[in-house]
């Protein structure tokens, strides 16, 4: 079994996190992360966050998330460093021109008012670094060069900066093929290897001389951080057997899927058709349906843990705000966000059957790597 690298709060939030302001409206003692943003946000802005879907905001619970620890120190160090600054550059630039001169307070309504100010932060990137008229022009290409460059560092906050400018983190060096996720596995740079993971880094690529950032890792010494990318290689997989199990397998003994099994029989019948149907899925498909798996996983979890910390509070209604299902993704098809929203009709027994399925079939001779962020759709059916 492997519980070590997962923090379940109060502690991680208690002990680990400094906490000042929400990112988005100054409030005191923010108890939410958006982890891809690196920032800390109050539970008003984290129902927009919620909105946005995970395609814009990876949003935990401080209180009661379930963290990897590597990930957590990530957002420790994010915040530390400033992270938010990235996001609200143009607003601490006195020539900017952006329509919004000021924050909203902790007191301003979240619809409209939080709302746009989100969606034209995190959505729009309204705010973001962009070139001025004195500046020199720059290319996606020097941008990309500059990541390459800046993961061999410990400036995780300078490639967030560069992420958000549009940096590609499957950029690749034409002599040896090393992405940038090889160059900070080479480099030790566990926080880099964190950050360029959550952006899409992919631990499985191979380069030139036919290596992972894993294996090079290994090769220079750097023991954790192979294990810890042989770890993120089944990321989407731990998390969902973390969410039935409550634990996650020991990749180090080469257990790389914890299946429990389900006995009732009522469940079995009424997700036959289903079941059929996803054991006939073409590789392709059953990517998209996995991913999609995982976001309710997520969705499931976050609400979870919306609802144990606002109980028997007076809360400003911003639960009301929050959608009880998958949001929109407005870069998929009208069908796919209909099947996506259908899993929340699932039952907790019917959808752990589900669950069940997809890490059955993937654990029999599926090796590819299948990428958490949600850019995939789900099953093509009815």
């Amino acid at each position: 079994m492997d519980t070590s690298g997962v923090v379940l709060s109060p502690t991680a939030h208690s002990s680990s996190v400094e906490i000042v302001q929400c990112a988005d409206c100054s409030a005191d003692d923010p108890q939410w992360a958006s982890i891809n943003r690196g920032v800390l946000i109050c539970s008003d802005c984290c129902s927009v966050h919620r909105n946005l879907g995970r395609q814009y905001s990876q949003v935990r619970s401080l209180n009661r998330g379930m963290w990897d620890t590597p990930q957590l120190e990530l957002v420790k160090l994010l915040h530390k460093t400033g992270s938010n600054r990235v996001w609200e550059h143009a607003m601490l630039d006195p020539a900017s021109s952006s329509k919004f001169k000021r924050k909203p307070l902790p007191h301003d309504p979240v619809l409209p008012t939080k709302e746009a100010f989100i969606k034209a932060k995190y959505v729009d990137h309204a705010f973001i670094r962009k070139p001025s008229k004195d500046d020199e022009p720059w290319s996606l290409d020097d941008v990309n060069k500059q990541l390459w460059s800046c993961v061999r560092t410990a400036h995780v906050d300078t490639t967030l900066r560069l992420l958000a400018m549009g940096a590609d983190v499957h950029y690749v060096d034409p002599e040896k093929g090393n992405s940038p996720l090889h160059v900070a596995a080479k480099e030790g740079q566990a926080m880099q290897v964190e950050l360029l993971y959550i952006y899409g880094a992919d631990p499985l690529l191979c380069n030139a001389a036919d290596l992972t950032p894993a294996q090079l890792a290994r090769q220079d010494g750097f023991v954790d951080l192979a294990n810890r990318l042989d770890e993120l290689s089944f990321d989407l997989t731990n998390r969902l057997s973390l969410f039935l199990c409550g634990r996650k397998p020991d990749h180090q003994h080469q257990q790389h899927f914890l299946i429990p099994e389900l006995t009732a029989k009522n469940t079995v019948e009424t997700l036959r058709s289903v079941r059929l149907k996803i054991q006939a899925l073409p590789d392709c498909a059953f990517e998209k349906l996995l991913q999609d798996v995982y976001d309710e996983v997520d969705r499931r979890e976050t609400q979870a843990a919306w609802m144990a910390m606002n109980q028997g509070k007076i809360t400003s209604g911003n639960e009301q705000c929050v959608a009880v299902f998958l949001p929109l993704n407005p870069a998929f098809s009208a069908t796919r966000n209909q099947l996506r929203q259908k899993l929340a009709k699932y039952d907790v027994r019917e959808f752990a059957t589900l669950i069940i399925d997809v890490l059955k079939v993937r654990s029999t001779g599926m090796m590819f790597f299948i990428h958490v962020p949600p850019i995939f759709s789900f099953l093509t059916t009815d």
